[in-house]
């Protein structure tokens, strides 16, 4: 994926799902939802000095706390793998979402802090009181650059909504990360794409505990 559009994904995933209050999300319209966490965590990203010094870390439990209840890994991951989902056993299919959704939330924490002057245009809502399977559209106004349109598709679940993937500039992140890991099955096996995301996750894991013994 493009460092530009990896950064802007990392702040707008977090930005989309935060809820201070999870529970009032089962009832909320999901571009009320966008847009009312978008605001709230971008306040956050600005006021706390920890989080603009780089403190992965804090932001990584942050992540962990609110955002990962609102995204539907068990549908990013299937989507991600694709047609090799149905040949992983239940017990590899576990480790496969364990390790992607890893990886998405150490990835993104890395980008958070340079995100606190970005406006947002929050697009209206094109669906029907009765859909269960929408996109919400926000743009991202940055200065002197073109606006940058992030789009999230969510579903309606039991527990609200959920976002099962989400587009920057027309990328989407499910479909990026679907190329890199059909090479790593026919190359390996699901065994080997597990291996390398578990490779993948250690390396940030000793390169956050690296950045923070250097403080």
């Amino acid at each position: 994926m493009l460092p530009l559009i990896a950064r802007v994904a990392a702040v707008a995933a977090l930005a989309a799902c935060c809820l201070a209050a999870p529970a009032l999300a089962n009832d909320m319209a999901p571009d009320l939802l966008v847009k009312n966490v978008t605001l709230e965590v971008m306040d956050i990203i600005r006021s706390d000095k920890d989080i603009q010094a780089g403190e992965r870390k804090k932001v990584i439990s942050l992540i962990e706390a609110k955002v990962l209840p609102h995204f539907n890994f068990n549908a990013m991951t299937a989507g991600a793998v694709a047609r090799h989902w149905e040949k992983a056993t239940p017990e590899q299919r576990a480790r496969l979402i364990e390790e992607f959704r890893t990886l998405l939330v150490r990835t993104y924490a890395s980008s958070i802090a340079a995100y606190k002057d970005q406006k947002f245009d929050f697009r209206p809502l094109r669906a029907k009181p009765t859909d269960t399977d929408l996109t919400v559209t926000v743009r991202v106004m940055q200065s002197g650059a073109q606006p940058v349109q992030l789009e999230y598709d969510m579903e309606k679940r039991p527990g609200g909504w959920k976002v099962w993937d989400v587009r920057v500039a027309g990328i989407s992140l499910v479909a990026n990360y679907r190329t890199e890991f059909d090479n790593q099955v026919r190359e390996a096996g699901i065994e080997g794409l597990i291996k390398t995301l578990r490779t993948k996750n250690q390396s940030l894991e000793r390169a956050t505990v690296a950045g923070a013994e250097r403080k």
